[in-house]
C-alpha cells in the first residue's frame, strides 16, 4: 500500500494544483456563487465519507425543526434517477438514495429532496407551496456554485484531514487548506472518553483560525435493534449476522463485539447496491443485522422480522449548547 502511495503522488500533486486553482477562482469571483437570503447551512468534509454527514444532518433537523420550516437536499448518491426529486416516506431507495430517504422515513414532516445540481434544488425547494424556511445541504462543502451561509466541516478522529493529502495517494477531495472556508469544525467519532491532552494535539493539528470554532464529537449507540416495529435488546439477540454497506464498518463491528457479540459480518462498499445473487447469499441466514443507511436498501427485500438496524446519533462530548446557540443565531439573522 506504501508503494502505490508512493507512485500515486505525482498526480495527488498535479489534482491538488487543479483543484486549488479552481477553489481559488472562486475566491477571486473567476467562477461565481450564488448567495442566499435565507438560510442556508452545508454539512460536508474533505475527505472520502465515512465522517458521520448523516447524523449530523439528522442532529440539526432535531434541533431545528421545533422553530423552523427545515428542508434538506442532497445528490442522492447511486440513485437511478436523476434530476429534482421530493420524496415521499414511500419512495424507494434506488430511486432516491438510501440517506435521503432515511431523513425523509424518521423525519416526514420535513422537506427532504435531491437534487445533483444543487442551485436549482434550492429553488425547487423554495418555489414549493409553503417553501422551507431553512435549507441543510448534505455533503455539499466542495459545491461552491452555493454559497451556503454557514459551513460546517467534519473530520474523523482516526482520519484526520490534517493527517492527509489529496487523491489518489491520499483521501482528500482538496487540500486541507480548504478547511478554511468552515465556519465550524467537528471532529466527529472520537472515543467517548478523549482526553483533554488529545483534543489539544487536536487542535493544534487541525490549525483552527481564529473565525473558526472546533468541536469535538462522538457515536452513541442505542442499546437496542430495531426494524422500525420492534425492538429486541442488544443482549438478548443472541445470534446474528452484520451486513454494512458503509465506508466504515469497524467502529460498529468493535461496539458488537465490546458488547460481547460475534457476528459475522458481511461488509459491502459504502453505498452498494446489492445484488440478486448476494440478496440471495444473505437470505440463507437466519437473522441479519445492519446500519440504518442499509436498512433503507435492504428492508424490501427481506421480511420485517429477518431484519434489524442498530440506530446511532451524534452526541456532543462537551460544549453542546454553545454549538446550538451558534447554529439557532445564525438562522434568526440569516
Amino acid at each position: 500500500m506504501q508503494l502505490l502511495r508512493k507512485l500515486l503522488f505525482p498526480f495527488s500533486i498535479l489534482y491538488g494544483i487543479i483543484v486549488g486553482l479552481r477553489n481559488k477562482f472562486f475566491d477571486w469571483g473567476f467562477l461565481t456563487s450564488t448567495s442566499y437570503n435565507f438560510p442556508v447551512i452545508t454539512v460536508g468534509n474533505l475527505s472520502m465519507g465515512g465522517t458521520g454527514k448523516s447524523p449530523m444532518i439528522e442532529y440539526l433537523i432535531d434541533l431545528l425543526k421545533p422553530d423552523h420550516q427545515v428542508g434538506t437536499l442532497s445528490r442522492g448518491y447511486k440513485r437511478k434517477t436523476k434530476g429534482f426529486l421530493l420524496l415521499d416516506v414511500k419512495n424507494e431507495a434506488k430511486d432516491v438514495g438510501d440517506e435521503p430517504l432515511q431523513f425523509k422515513r424518521k423525519f416526514p414532516e420535513v422537506f427532504v429532496a435531491v437534487d445533483e445540481n444543487r442551485q436549482h434544488g434550492i429553488s425547487e425547494l423554495r418555489a414549493q407551496r409553503t417553501p422551507p424556511k431553512v435549507i441543510l445541504l448534505d455533503d455539499a462543502y466542495q459545491h461552491r456554485k452555493v454559497k451556503a451561509g454557514f459551513s460546517i466541516l467534519l473530520t474523523a478522529y482516526h482520519e484526520l484531514y490534517s493527517n492527509d493529502i489529496v487523491l489518489p495517494a491520499g483521501n482528500l477531495r482538496e487540500p486541507a487548506f480548504g478547511a478554511n472556508r468552515a465556519d465550524v469544525v467537528i471532529v466527529t467519532k472520537c472515543p467517548l472518553t478523549i482526553s483533554e491532552e488529545e483534543k489539544i494535539k487536536i487542535t493544534k493539528s487541525l490549525k483552527i483560525k481564529a473565525h473558526q470554532k472546533l468541536f469535538f464529537t462522538g457515536i452513541h449507540y442505542e442499546d437496542y435493534f430495531t426494524n422500525g416495529v420492534q425492538r429486541i435488546p442488544i443482549q438478548l439477540m443472541e445470534k446474528f449476522n452484520l451486513v454494512t454497506g458503509i465506508a466504515k464498518p469497524k467502529p460498529l463491528v468493535h461496539h458488537l463485539k465490546a458488547n460481547g457479540l460475534d457476528v459475522k459480518h458481511y461488509s459491502y462498499p459504502d453505498h452498494h447496491l446489492f445484488t440478486e445473487k448476494e440478496l440471495e447469499t444473505l437470505r440463507k441466514e437466519p437473522l441479519l443485522v445492519t446500519t440504518e443507511k442499509d436498512f433503507m436498501r435492504l428492508k424490501d427485500h427481506f421480511p420485517r422480522e429477518k431484519l434489524f438496524y442498530l440506530p446511532i446519533k451524534t452526541v456532543f462530548l462537551e460544549n453542546k449548547k454553545e454549538f446550538d446557540q451558534e447554529i439557532k443565531h445564525f438562522v434568526g439573522r440569516a
